[in-house]
């Protein structure tokens, strides 16, 4: 198969799965386990992104300012600043530890 034949498949598949989401009965949906893990599995899906964003680097963690940035960031929301003081800084950082290095 080619690169393409691939992502055509994928797309068919994922399509498919989600059409299937539709087909789920609310009564199901609405029970209290269903409900949490499909919240926590959002954040964990969501964490596992940053994660590999953030320390990977090919087939390596590498540990470089993307690492403080988002730490700061971290912090940042821990202390509830608003959503653009926390991109500015996070970048801020980031770009001066770069200057430095």
């Amino acid at each position: 198969m080619t690169v393409w034949q691939i992502i055509l498949v994928a797309s068919i598949v994922v399509l498919a799965l989600k059409l299937l989401g539709y087909l789920v009965p609310p009564s199901i949906i609405e029970k209290p386990t269903p409900a949490r893990v499909a919240n926590l599995l959002t954040v964990a899906l969501l964490s596992a992104l940053v994660a590999v964003q953030t320390l990977a680097v090919g087939q390596s963690i590498q540990l470089d300012a993307r690492v403080l940035a988002l730490l700061v960031a971290a912090v940042l929301f821990a202390l509830r600043v608003p959503f653009f003081v926390v991109i500015i800084a996070a970048a801020a950082t980031a770009a001066l530890i770069r200057l430095v290095t």
